[in-house]
């Protein structure tokens, strides 16, 4: 074992030449960060999700009971013990050929036994009732900590200039406002990557997975080795957009259409321009150039780095599909379901007319169960 984190914390690959981990040991003048100081984010992070729990039931849900958004689901599939039992024990998906066996078996058509499974997979999702308790609390964290963020950075100078994140490295001393900066956004992101096991479940739940992963690996290699001055510019810059994704998800749950429609130009009038503008030219230059000519390449950099541009990469997919929610919406007059909700759709001529049945009248009636519910774009929570 002490062999393996010899290797792990091997100086050559974590710090820049000629500086060592005893270099950057806390004394009476100066502290800087440590990487026992990271164990503090595992138990924040159950407190952070215990403080969910409480602001959901006891803040959020009474929020949204007062806005009337009702606490039911999806239309419920008809109770049929035969489908049940496929959907249970074999198969949410049935493929053509199960199908035709069932129909014959039941004496209904195809298209009525795929509605009943659609409405069965809907039946298991959240209500919107959950869906705004769940965007309120990532409002209310995301305000914040980017209002915390913008008073703490304005008072630095790498804020106006980002060559100071790298003059003096890596002996930079560690303020008490950056650590719990650093501290309180990793816990957060933890709790985000265990919940969204339990949490509504998207499309792109691998790609927020890996946009979690990729969060705290940059948190904690940043603070390792002590460029927390520029990733406290990263963490301020990727909040800015969640808090209007966050906001115009809660209009839209609410039925509020046109201060939804406007919260979610906002968003991404401020997201592409963050991330496919500002990140880029502020953040990966500073990170590329700026810290080459003045401080020179190393292995955690080349790390480092690397993952910035994981994120941008990130970045420039979510964009692609918020391009296309803008598009929808000016086409339709509003903002409408995106690429990754979690509620399934009838086809449109499911829903103009039932298809007829066979024999029997306890069929389901076509409607899609999806109760207006709209799930806009990333991340969000999501940096």
């Amino acid at each position: 074992m002490a062999g393996i984190l010899a290797w792990f914390w091997n100086e050559r690959f974590w710090l820049p030449h000629n500086v060592t981990w005893a270099d950057l040991k806390n004394t009476d003048e100066s502290t800087f960060p440590q990487a026992e100081d990271l164990y503090l984010a595992c138990p924040l992070a159950f407190c952070v999700f215990m403080i969910r729990l409480i602001f959901e039931r006891f803040i959020a849900k009474p929020c949204a009971l007062g806005l009337k958004i009702q606490a039911s689901g999806p239309q419920k599939a008809q109770p049929n013990a035969i489908l049940e039992k496929v959907f249970t024990a074999i198969t949410k998906h049935p493929d053509e050929k199960r199908l035709e066996g069932l129909s014959k078996q039941l004496d209904w058509d195809v298209r009525t036994i795929q509605r009943w499974f659609r409405q069965r997979r809907n039946q298991e999702k959240p209500s919107t009732l959950a869906r705004f308790c769940e965007s309120m609390w990532r409002f209310t964290f995301y305000l914040y900590i980017f209002t915390y963020g913008v008073r703490f950075l304005k008072k630095t100078p790498w804020l106006w200039n980002t060559r100071e994140c790298w003059y003096n490295y890596p002996y930079q001393p560690l303020t008490a406002d950056l650590h719990y900066y650093y501290i309180l956004e990793l816990s957060f992101y933890l709790s985000l990557l265990f919940t969204q096991f339990t949490d509504i479940r998207r499309k792109d739940f691998l790609l927020m997975f890996l946009h979690h992963v990729a969060t705290i690996s940059l948190i904690t290699f940043s603070y390792v080795n002590n460029m927390a001055r520029v990733g406290t510019l990263v963490m301020c810059l990727h909040d800015a957009a969640d808090v209007l994704l966050e906001a115009a998800k809660m209009a839209n749950y609410a039925k509020c259409q046109r201060l939804c429609n406007i919260l979610f130009v906002m968003f991404a009038l401020v997201f592409i321009s963050c991330r496919l503008g500002i990140y880029p030219v502020w953040i990966l230059n500073s990170t590329l150039f700026e810290s080459w000519e003045i401080v020179g390449p190393y292995p955690s950099w080349w790390v480092f780095n690397l993952l910035l541009m994981l994120l941008q990469a990130l970045h420039t997919f979510w964009s692609y599909l918020i391009v296309r929610i803008a598009w929808r919406a000016i086409s339709r007059g509003k903002v409408s379901k995106d690429d990754r909700s979690d509620v399934e759709f009838s086809s449109d001529e499911d829903e103009v007319r039932p298809p007829p049945q066979k024999h029997h009248t306890n069929g389901t009636n076509g409607a899609h169960g999806t109760n207006g519910y709209m799930s806009l774009s990333p991340c969000p929570d999501e940096h």
